[in-house]
């Protein structure tokens, strides 16, 4: 369990060291018994369970070593060696190598090991000669070669240059014979009792999965008993195809994907491969893809039988995945096939598209027909629309499906070209899977927000993403008030919200419930405040708390693609909903003041991009000033708007600003401060932090330095939270650090106001003073007006009382 994690990783080193010499005797012995085995187990999870990598003494790496390479150790012990010696890699302590004298089973493991080096001895081109050698040896198709054919698989990918050319054609040439030519029987047993007969040892035929005898060849939805080994072969043949499909060969994945071959070499060649007879004749290469077509029509063919067992009907389901996906590449390849393959995954889509049960095979075959375009003869627009629209508001509790939604759309956004405006649109349903599913989805939203991201629907995703919680609530009201269904999601069934549950099915309520499950954007947008009340008691929920932990992070990624298409007018739009939406949040655990700090920190980068904004909507924001209410729970986004106002609010930035703006803004402060000041902490409202009170006191002293007419106000209101924040009566609102900060700004802030033009100078500099020159060269302006100022508030403030 987590405790033994734990203790695993708080093992020292010294500690590590006497159980790795405690290991090597074990090693050393004669009888490696459950011991050795306890203590490899042991091991292997202190290795496993840190980030960083743990140093194991080198006799007890020699003798791992030594251990995976002996003929009669048991195979559990040196499965646990090539284990922690993987957890190891990269590491120049290993000194492995292949070496013909093991039996495949150990060159797996040995292969396992060297293939976690990273190549950096070209350890990924030894292992892939030395599978070779063993395909080249025609030995018979023993378990060597059933060992041996997943690590080929692995060197397919990670270097598939390491074939030549021969070597190349050689393994087409036995993916061939085993995808095509495997065995219609099954295996027999391993070894027969003293009561079986002779009879019962007789291996019976191969069958399909509702049952009948297979008359077709042997594919890997054929079942049986037991499976020889040119049957297992086959599995991981098919298992292994699709990555040697696309990097075997001279042409390599990069020629892949062109339609305007297709007209050019239409149906000669699919007359040439039309039938096996004449298929036998094609080069190895143009063979293979021509028996990997055979076999996927196969499994196409086999998919439509009723299975008999559950686990059958699953493998169908993720066969029809891998053959759509194969056949892709070899349409791809070879644009005849595409003919061929049409009418037959035609058919497939129009069966798949009504089976619930079968939603995950609709993603492959929705590449197939956009990726192919025209040539595929398909409705383009009638796809996107069946994907975006039904799949994630009936399957958005399917984690599995969840992820391979959102990876299609990342994947395939270069496919969306001229419907993009429809995956944008349906971005409300795309927040179903993450509102459900929001922890492992979270990054991958993350990734794909900028593509989703669009001017027109930017203000409805941001209120879409602050509404996420309670939209997961909403999700989990819908499916515990659906008819029982066999396999039912899961959800906190600790929860009870019976009241929660009346208010889903009441009428009155169903316009905001049904806005909050549209499956597309609508161009408006419903304050959803009597719902937040209505599903408080929803709140509790676990998955309801998750997704609240992840809004914040998907707020920084969309302000971050937001901002790279608004312009002028969205961004006051922005900042008008950020400052409307902080007091109407959904009222799970944390996740108020959460959004808030991100909410600050955006409308603070907003006015950074347009800084005239807080002149255009002076009116509004005058109006949030004044209507503040609980100041304290939103201090961070006040604390911003207020030091936006202090910065902003000149006319070095907008020469619209005016006199009278500024002394309205001076006004609505000066009562705010007022506010801050009177109110004292109580169990409902909690202490208002420091902070808010010197940014309102900086800010009114700017605008002051700006009208000089309003510096005696200033200066007097200033002194006024200088005494204040020294009276004792301050303790009960501020801590001892929080009042001396006050005291301190409030006497540096009336030391500038009595030199109105150094304070207009310090507090307002032009654009001029703010360039770096005036920064990096010591004999300007700057530096040398700041160590005037300097001196003359260090002469001021010794010169004050207290």
């Amino acid at each position: 369990g987590w405790s033994a994690v734990a203790q695993s990783q708080e093992i020292q080193d010294e500690e590590l060291k006497k159980f790795c010499s405690r290991i090597s005797k074990l090693l050393q012995a004669e009888d490696l018994g459950p011991d050795t085995l306890d203590s490899l187990q042991r091991l292997f999870l202190i290795v496993s369970a840190t980030k960083y990598s743990r140093r194991l003494e080198k006799t007890c790496v020699d003798l791992l070593q030594a251990t995976l390479g002996l003929s009669a150790c048991p195979e559990q012990l040196q499965v646990l060696c090539a284990a922690i010696l993987r957890e190891m890699s990269p590491s120049d302590s290993l000194s492995l190598a292949w070496d013909h004298t093991q039996n495949s089973r150990q060159l797996s493991l040995v292969a396992s090991v060297l293939l976690a080096q990273g190549d950096r001895n070209e350890e990924v081109r030894a292992v892939g000669q030395g599978v070779l050698r063993a395909l080249e040896s025609r030995q018979p198709e023993g378990p060597s070669l059933r060992h041996l054919l997943p690590v080929m698989a692995k060197v397919v990918v990670l270097s598939p240059g390491t074939l030549q050319e021969d070597q190349a054609t050689l393994l087409s040439k036995r993916l061939v014979d085993w995808l095509r030519y495997a065995s219609l029987q099954q295996g027999l047993p391993h070894s027969g009792s003293f009561f079986s007969t002779p009879r019962a040892r007789q291996p019976g035929p191969i069958t399909e999965v509702d049952g009948a005898v297979a008359t077709d060849f042997f594919t890997v939805l054929s079942t049986g008993h037991r499976f020889t080994e040119d049957q297992w072969l086959n599995v991981q043949a098919f298992s292994m195809l699709r990555a040697w499909l696309l990097h075997s060969g001279p042409e390599g994945p990069g020629t892949l994907d062109t339609d305007d071959r297709s007209e050019q070499e239409g149906s000669t060649l699919s007359v040439i491969s039309a039938t096996s007879s004449a298929s036998r004749l094609l080069p190895p290469r143009e063979r293979l893809r021509e028996v990997a077509f055979e076999y996927c029509q196969r499994l196409i063919e086999q998919s439509n039988r009723r299975a008999l067992r559950k686990g059958d009907s699953d493998l169908q389901k993720a066969c029809l995945v891998e053959a759509v996906l194969v056949l892709d590449v070899l349409c791809r390849q070879d644009p005849s096939f595409l003919y061929r393959s049409l009418s037959c995954l035609k058919a497939l889509h129009g069966r798949v598209r009504v089976d619930p049960a079968s939603v995950r095979v609709l993603l492959p075959l929705a590449h197939f027909f956009l990726s192919h375009g025209e040539a595929a003869a398909v409705d383009s627009e009638a796809v996107y629309q069946h994907l975006f629209t039904r799949i994630p508001a009936e399957q958005f509790h399917s984690p599995m499906l969840a992820f391979e939604f959102i990876q299609f759309c990342r994947d395939n956004l270069h496919l969306f070209s001229g419907h993009l405006s429809t995956l944008r649109l349906s971005f409300p349903n795309l927040f179903k899977f993450l509102a459900w599913n929001s922890p492992p989805l979270t990054s991958e939203f993350v990734a794909l927000l900028p593509a989703l991201v669009d001017a027109g629907t930017a203000q409805e995703m941001l209120h879409a993403l602050l509404d996420l919680p309670c939209l997961t609530a909403v999700l989990d009201l819908q499916l515990r008030s659906a008819p029982a269904a066999s396999e039912r999601p899961l959800w906190d069934t600790s929860l009870r919200a019976p009241s929660c549950l009346e208010a889903f099915r009441d009428p009155q309520f169903q316009a905001l419930f049904q806005y909050l499950l549209r499956p597309k954007a609508s161009g408006a947008t419903e304050r959803l405040a009597p719902l937040h009340q209505l599903l408080q008691p929803m709140a509790g929920c676990a998955r309801v708390a998750q997704c609240a932990q992840a809004v914040p992070t998907l707020l920084q990624a969309f302000f971050s693609a937001v901002t790279q298409v608004a312009d002028g007018s969205l961004i006051n739009q922005l900042a008008l909903l950020l400052l409307g939406r902080s007091d109407s949040l959904y009222p799970a655990p944390g996740y108020t003041a959460r959004v808030h700090s991100v909410l600050s920190s955006q409308f603070l980068a907003l006015c950074t991009l347009k800084p005239s904004l807080v002149v255009e909507l002076a009116r509004d924001l005058l109006e949030f000033l004044g209507s503040v209410n609980g100041l304290c729970s939103r201090a961070s986004l006040v604390t911003s708007v207020v030091w936006a106002i202090g910065e902003y609010l000149s006319v070095t930035y907008d020469r619209r600003c005016t006199v009278e703006q500024i002394n309205k803004f001076f006004e609505a402060l000066e009562a705010l401060l007022f506010e801050v000041t009177q109110c004292r902490p109580s169990a409902d409202l909690p202490r208002c932090p420091p902070q808010v009170v010197t940014v309102l006191m900086t800010t009114l002293t700017k605008l002051a330095s700006r009208s000089q007419d309003l510096i005696p106000r200033a200066s007097l209101l200033l002194s006024k939270m200088r005494t204040l924040a020294q009276s004792p009566a301050t303790s009960s609102t501020h801590s001892k650090e929080g009042a001396e900060a006050i005291r301190t700004r409030a006497t540096e802030l009336l030391t500038l106001l009595k030199m109105p033009s150094v304070a207009q100078f310090v507090l307002t500099p032009s654009t001029e003073v703010c360039s770096p020159r005036y920064h990096r060269d010591a004999n300007t302006a700057l530096p040398l007006a700041l160590r005037t100022v300097s001196r003359l508030v260090e002469r001021e403030a010794g010169l004050l009382p207290g």
